[in-house]
């Protein structure tokens, strides 16, 4: 019976990485996957899921007026898993369409993503995943500034300095976000 997954984790835990990985795992026997993105990040292009270690794919991009249900249904060919990166930028009306998904179409859709944000809140389509995931998993990486479990995003401006207040979405790698533990996020020891 499928199931809707989500695995969060902070930044540079590692996320995109396992949709391509979970990806190959089923074409190597020859089980097709489809692939989706927010079509809100561009840091690569719009339309790919990236890794920081250089590995691409090109996925289907998800717009507040996407209907992800429909797409699905629609292919000719059934996946046999469907595979979302950066699902914390979809709406609840998308996270009720991957349920659907699973429920009706029996698919697994694995969603993966940011819990919280900078400002430690919830993004809307974490949220939704949390309450209407049939498994939940932490992905985990260490904070950039100790060795103890990251489970913040500490954003910093063009000078380093962190930033606590502003718009929940602002697109950015390493040059905007670290992955922190709690007492990082309150006392980051940067150096500006």
């Amino acid at each position: 019976m499928a199931q809707l997954f989500f695995k969060y984790g902070a930044m540079n835990s590692g996320k995109s990485i396992e949709i391509l990985k979970v990806a190959n795992n089923y074409e190597e026997q020859k089980k097709p996957v489809l692939i989706f993105t927010s079509g809100m990040d561009t840091r690569d292009e719009v339309g790919y899921v990236s890794s920081r270690v250089g590995l691409r794919r090109r996925a289907v991009p998800i717009f507040d007026d996407t209907n992800i249900f429909d797409y699905v249904e629609s292919c000719r060919q059934k996946p046999y898993c469907v595979l979302i990166d950066e699902v914390q930028f979809l709406t609840k009306a998308h996270v009720l369409q991957l349920a659907n998904i699973v429920d009706t179409l029996d698919i697994p859709v694995m969603g993966f993503g940011l819990k919280n944000d900078f400002r430690n809140e919830l993004f809307e389509g974490s949220k939704y995943m949390l309450l209407y995931a049939d498994k939940i998993e932490e992905m985990k990486t260490i904070c950039w500034f100790c060795h103890k479990k990251a489970i913040m995003n500490l954003r910093v401006d063009e000078q380093g300095k962190p930033i606590y207040d502003g718009e929940q979405i602002q697109i950015g790698g390493n040059e905007t976000y670290y992955p922190v533990c709690r007492k990082c996020h309150q006392h980051p020891p940067l150096t500006v």
